[in-house]
């Protein structure tokens, strides 16, 4: 094939001085500009670095292939830079930690474009330069004309198949283009190396191409998994010998690969429709790899959801407070839906009808990520189970059945029975056990729907006339039932438990000093943003504002601060420690976030919270005390529920308010970024995969 129509004499650059990676992308980020590939060098050479943070784009002989995925690329291209002396290997870290980098073919790709001739062109550079003889020419070319000479030549390795029996494999990387065909092109040679033919399917940039059929399947004697993206369809796999790794892998080496198979696969045979697959040692090996890869998967689906509504949410409170100048506290209220005390026709009904729908939409982002945890895992099987684990989190069955999510409050000392009537009034009607799990649960259920969905799927054995019953009867039946018991015997229960006793604790604490209740209600509020425990120390801090015990500064300002946080750390992170500390995916749901978080819809935070629990939740916790207490401590004072940028008016010595604010913003956002560029520099000095 002719890669030469990919890339230009305009960009072949030769015996180059650079001696940093930053020379390097800035120079051919401007070429890029110059040359019309992309609208903004700027956007490209972020999206540059955004691809290093992910993984590793060094390799061995020199070779490194740093590409960008963006929207500010027009078509997909190549650039060639070759130096004039090789990149120390410090300077450009690679797979193989002793390779120093010479010659860089730098990839830029259009993010939403997929089985362009451009694509396909880049696809097969990613194969061929895995070719150490041909990578080799390209070195000892004379000039840019000799290369794009090499290009228009330039043939796909041929792999000449053995006879010893079938590897599958399927590679996956989050860009699409290199990695995925480098790891497949590895894979074929050092099977036919080894006498073997191997069939690879390439999940990328341009869908799924090379696709694996049933008759492969009956035919092989396992299957290779390299991908750092969840892969579609893997219930076609089931019997199969597995080796699961990260895409780099087979890069890296992929002899060690194969043998691995080959050792699974040794007691395998492909015409025994009862030979045991490998699948159990496989799944313990990679059990934090397939849960990392579920939840990524998971928040990529809920994100969309969670925006939706909160643009819902945010626009009707800002027509019905600006436009209608109507109170902004009872936007969503039901008095004012037809036959409602208020009577409400025209923009009113339609702009609280808006505010209910978001409101609506909230409550399915965590059914929506536990379906798509568990569909991670098992595939479109376990949908069915992952949603009815995520509808139990959200609560949403008490809604239905008519119940609240009220938690048993006590009369404690110091507070007053008043107090105690409206927090349970706020609540709603309290029905034992009516406590949903929020985001954990979420989690817990759809991991558990996931492998339960999986593991049954692999067990369950039915004639060839009955196979249809399994996937449409069995399996639902069995593990939406399971999701049940599990969900009403042990996770509501256990966090439901926990709820009551930090509602009856806040209760307890009502007559203690005001920094320390601060303390407290800010901690509860950000624990689960939006979730049962944040609801309980608001139920509980609005039933004291109403008695004029104790006002709602901690309470607003904890509601604020963390989303607020999060996104702003997002922003910032390449300008506080020179480089993204956060994952494309993440990046987007900041933006969204921060937005968020100043109309005090702190949901926006959910992704990071699911993502990294042990990070977010205490950090978001100690800036929702640093916050609220400085705010406190300085005279702050608001009696109103009203957190959002809207009701900042009404508090009582605004500035040390917004003192406060600033001082829990800096905190999220600068410990979130410290703490994960920790991480990041300590599994690159091990040599690690970069995790977010």
């Amino acid at each position: 094939m002719d890669l030469s129509h990919a890339t230009s004499e305009q960009l072949i650059f030769l015996n180059q001085p650079f001696t940093t990676k930053e020379e390097i992308f800035e120079f051919v980020a401007q070429k890029f500009a110059e040359v019309g590939v992309v609208a903004s060098a700027a956007d490209y050479k972020q999206a540059l670095y955004d691809r290093e943070n992910e993984g590793l784009t060094g390799f061995e002989n020199g070779l490194a292939i740093p590409h960008g995925k963006s929207s500010t690329v027009k078509k997909a291209t190549f650039a060639v830079v070759r130096l004039s002396q090789a990149l120390a290997s410090a300077e450009y870290v690679s797979l193989n930690p002793e390779n120093q980098v010479d010659t860089l073919f730098i990839l830029a790709i259009p993010e939403r474009e997929a089985g362009s001739t451009h694509l396909t062109l880049l696809a097969e550079l990613s194969a061929k330069i895995g070719d150490l003889s041909y990578v080799n020419q390209i070195k000892q070319a004379a000039s840019a004309q000799e290369i794009l000479t090499l290009l228009k030549s330039a043939e796909k390795t041929e792999v000449v198949a053995g006879h010893k029996g079938l590897i599958l494999g399927i590679t996956a990387c989050a860009a699409g283009i290199a990695h995925t065909y480098m790891a497949a092109e590895a894979i074929a040679k050092k099977a036919a190396e080894l006498g073997y033919t191997a069939k690879i399917e390439k999940q990328g940039a341009n869908g799924i191409e090379d696709r694996i059929t049933a008759a492969d399947v009956n035919q092989a004697m396992g299957v290779i998994f390299a991908h750092d993206v969840a892969l579609q369809e893997l219930e076609r796999f089931t019997k199969l010998p597995k080796v699961d790794v990260p895409v780099s892998e087979p890069i890296k080496n992929a002899d060690k690969v194969v043998n691995d198979l080959l050792e699974k696969a040794k007691n395998y045979q492909p015409a025994d429709e009862n030979a045991v697959s490998a699948d159990e040692p496989e799944q313990k090996q990679g059990f934090l790899k397939t849960l990392s890869t579920s939840v990524m998967t998971g928040i990529s689906y809920m994100i969309p959801l969670l925006v939706a509504a909160g643009l819902m949410m945010g626009i009707a409170t800002l027509v019905w407070a600006y436009v209608l100048h109507l109170p902004m506290t009872a936007v969503g209220s039901s008095a004012y839906f037809p036959g409602g005390a208020a009577a409400a026709s025209g923009l009113t009904l339609y702009t609280n009808y808006l505010y209910a729908f978001g409101s609506l939409l909230l409550k399915f982002i965590y059914p929506i990520f536990g379906m798509f945890v568990a569909y991670s895992i098992a595939g479109r099987t376990g949908l069915v189970a992952g949603f009815a684990g995520g509808l139990f989190s959200s609560g949403l069955q008490f809604t239905i059945w008519g119940a609240g999510f009220g938690i048993p409050l006590t009369t404690a000392a110091g507070g007053s029975a008043k107090a105690t009537d409206t927090a349970i009034t706020a609540l709603g009607t309290f029905n034992k056990g009516a406590i949903p799990s929020g985001f954990l649960g979420a989690l817990i259920l759809g991991l558990v729907a996931g492998f339960c969905v999986k593991w049954l799927n692999e067990h369950i054995k039915v004639s060839k006339n009955l196979q249809a019953i399994k996937p449409m009867f069995l399996i639902p039946g069995i593990s939406v039932f399971i999701i049940f018991v599990l969900n009403f015997a042990l996770v509501q229960p256990v966090f439901g438990g926990l709820n009551a006793a930090i509602a009856n604790w806040i209760t307890s604490m009502s007559g203690s000093g005001k920094l320390l209740l601060s303390s407290i209600i800010a901690a509860c509020t950000a624990f689960d943003l939006g979730g049962p425990v944040n609801k309980a120390a608001g139920a509980i801090n609005i039933a004291l504002a109403a008695d004029k015990t104790f006002p709602l500064t901690a309470r607003v300002l904890a509601i604020v601060i963390p989303p607020i946080g999060l996104g702003l750390s997002t922003i910032i992170d390449r300008f506080v420690v020179r480089r993204r500390v956060y994952p494309e995916d993440l990046r987007v749901a900041g933006g969204t976030s921060f937005i968020l978080g100043f109309i005090a819809i702190s949901e926006g935070g959910i992704p990071f919270m699911l993502r990294n629990p042990l990070i977010v939740v205490p950090i978001n916790i100690i800036g929702a005390i640093a916050g609220s207490c400085t705010a406190v401590a300085l005279g702050a004072v608001q009696w109103l529920p009203l957190p959002a940028v809207w009701g900042w008016p009404l508090v009582t010595n605004i500035p040390a308010y917004l003192l406060g604010l600033v001082v829990g913003v800096l905190v999220v956002a600068l410990l979130n970024i410290f703490v994960r560029f920790a991480l990041i520099k300590r599994r690159e000095a091990r040599g690690e995969e970069i995790g977010f």
